[in-house]
């Protein structure tokens, strides 16, 4: 009795392991490398010869085939002529697309004023979902017109809006209120806000807002490489497969109005005042960073990670440059070792600290 891998189980090796995603479950298991190369090398997994070739390793192997097939990772198969009958799964990824995702930040200084007129970039760059991160907003009614007017619209390719807010009690920003009012928007489908407190989690109940703990203070608090990633399917991993998993296909507004690949960039393609998103985006240097894998990221390219992660390029270790001059130094907000598979605390390791210096990140962590 044989069996094979199901095509949307895609392995992912690494230095010390391997992961199995399951790219239709949103799920990621553990594997040691000596196992996953015998998947790799092989069409069809036969165990009971792999007993024979590895006698003092039967508990391990019968282990090994109790959870593939408790999970619903490997199926029966008659021989490698039928086993022939189940391609790998494509990973080539193509978006007929110009930008994938836009990001908006807003605080106390921001013009809004750019929102009336952006609606036609939006739709000649096909834009598919924006992200709105509001620190602050002095007026909100500029904000409702822009969201009510573009879901409205039938021109546009947008499908969704996540709308990101920063409580702040010094500032004595509402963003409750600001919640429920956006919260009666369809094409809204997601309103985080950071800051909170304990008290206010009965309060704010809702489908669709999220409370969170976590401290954010303005565009330099992103970048965090989580150690329970969450988003894993074969857009995510096809795309990391060929492109840059944070940069491919995004454009950004800062909370003051300049045009970058992500609002934590340091390169500028302009203000919107006075330049398209489209202008921008024809730059020479707007699209640099787009196909920069992960693969081709020093430590990335060792970690078992690498195509369910996202790569921060806006805050790295500052310790690589390849021949193109583009920055392929591990991002420094993330705490995993690939050599040792062990997860730390990235903020107080001290070879990060002259990175954190030069980023001026120091009181936000």
């Amino acid at each position: 009795m044989t069996y094979k891998l199901f095509s949307d189980i895609i392995l992912c090796k690494g230095h010390v392991r391997t992961l199995l995603l399951d790219t239709t479950r949103n799920l990621y298991y553990y594997i040691p490398n000596d196992f996953a190369n015998i998947l790799i090398d092989n069409i069809i997994i036969d165990f009971e010869l792999l007993k024979k070739i590895y006698p003092e390793s039967v508990k391990i192997i019968n282990a090994y085939k109790k959870f593939l097939l408790k999970d619903e990772l490997i199926f029966e198969v008659l021989d490698e002529e039928e086993a022939s009958s189940f391609p790998k799964i494509n990973l080539q990824y193509k978006q007929p697309f110009g930008i994938i995702n836009t990001i908006i930040d807003i605080d106390a200084e921001s013009n809004l004023s750019y929102l009336e007129k952006i609606e036609y970039d939006f739709e000649k760059l096909r834009v598919q979902s924006l992200q709105i991160r509001i620190f602050y907003i002095n007026d909100i009614k500029i904000l409702i017109n822009f969201i009510d007017k573009i879901s409205k619209s039938g021109d546009n390719f947008l499908k969704d809006i996540q709308i990101i807010l920063v409580k702040n009690d010094f500032l004595n920003f509402n963003c409750y209120k600001v919640a429920k009012i956006l919260h009666n928007y369809n094409i809204i489908t997601q309103i985080d806000i950071y800051n909170y407190t304990e008290k206010n989690v009965d309060k704010m109940s809702s489908d669709k807002i999220f409370l969170h703990k976590k401290k954010i203070h303005n565009c330099k608090s992103c970048g965090e490489i989580a150690e329970n990633m969450s988003t894993i399917n074969l857009r995510i991993v096809s795309e990391s497969h060929h492109h840059n998993s944070c940069l491919h296909k995004k454009i950004s507004i800062d909370a003051e109005g300049n045009i970058r690949n992500c609002p934590s960039m340091p390169q500028s393609f302009g203000n919107i005042k006075d330049t398209t998103l489209e202008e921008a985006l024809q730059q020479s240097d707007f699209k640099k960073y787009w196909n920069l894998t992960k693969d081709q990221i020093e430590v990335c390219k060792d970690c078992e990670f690498r195509y369910i992660c996202t790569d921060c390029r806006a805050y790295t270790e500052c310790s690589h440059i390849n021949k193109e001059g583009l920055d392929t130094s591990k991002p420094l907000k993330c705490g995993y070792n690939p050599y040792t598979g062990e997860w730390e605390e990235w903020s107080t390791n001290p070879l990060k600290q002259k990175a954190i210096q030069y980023y001026e990140l120091e009181n936000i962590i």
